[in-house]
């Protein structure tokens, strides 16, 4: 059993990137399906399916994005708050990842948002990761 899901979705993510996966397989949960939705929104990941298993947990799908000639699209996937140490934010203290380049994913009462959208709700909550 792993204590922190997220971790365990983002350190996936990283090491199927870094040895050129197409896919990887991530348990799922609400959270982690949130992540994805946000990372196929802002055009990191190709697409994500939740799959049913015979067991109780389902697992999430996410096909990876490269570019043209097979260049990263993720090339730093960074986690910020983690059980042990939490970490929140207002709308005016989200971090500009890159300049802007990259985008920051927060949860917040309204789900799982990346920065763009945290800003366009006027809402904070905790900062999950960052991505660029």
């Amino acid at each position: 059993m792993h204590a922190d899901p997220i971790a365990d979705m983002l350190t996936r993510i990283r090491n199927g990137v870094r040895v050129q996966k197409d896919q990887v397989n991530i348990k799922a949960s609400r959270v982690c399906e949130g992540i994805a939705k946000v990372l196929r929104e802002q055009g990191f990941i190709e697409d994500y399916d939740r799959i049913s298993t015979a067991n109780k947990q389902d697992l999430i799908r996410i096909t990876l994005k490269y570019g043209t000639l097979g260049e990263q699209v993720i090339r730093q996937i960074k986690r910020c708050s983690k059980p042990s140490c939490r970490v929140y934010c207002s709308v005016s203290d989200l971090p500009k990842v890159m300049g802007g380049m990259g985008i920051a994913i927060v949860s917040t009462s309204k789900g799982v948002l990346s920065s763009q959208q945290c800003e366009m709700e006027n809402i904070g909550g905790e900062l999950i990761c960052t991505v660029c």
